[in-house]
């Protein structure tokens, strides 16, 4: 599985790559929207973009719409990672063409869980019965 984290926070690109590594996705990182469709079209297409919302030359939001607008990446699965928490922005994500949503602060076990979700992970094994 291969993987962009688009966020301008190094710091953020750093954590959610640790996470994603974990089960193995390969991750190319972006500064900003604009960074990430030029690294899509040097690169081809990923299974999951983690996209933050606030950053500079393009946000999130514009980044999801012109995505969504190339038939190679229709596929990939989009995961909003913001500060934004008002109703109305999530629902222009989804709009947009994000598959989840999850605000900051975020644990690792949110991150998983939405993975999960999305089948891009199996679910932890059940425990084992005496």
């Amino acid at each position: 599985m291969r993987a962009i984290v688009i966020d301008d926070s190094r710091t953020m690109r750093v954590m959610l790559s640790r996470i994603l590594k974990e089960f193995n996705f390969e991750i190319l990182e972006a500064g900003h929207g604009q960074e990430a469709l030029d690294c899509l079209a040097k690169n081809g297409p990923v299974d999951l973009a983690l996209v933050d919302w606030n950053m500079p030359v393009m946000n999130g939001l514009e980044f999801i719409k012109s995505v969504r607008q190339i038939p190679e990446h229709e596929k990939m699965w989009i995961m909003m990672v913001t500060t934004e928490t008002e109703m109305d922005n999530m629902v222009k994500a989804m709009v947009a063409g994000a598959n989840e949503y999850v605000m900051k602060p975020f644990t690792r076990d949110i991150i998983v869980g939405k993975l999960e979700l999305m089948g891009l992970i199996p679910p932890p094994p059940a425990p084992a019965q005496a």
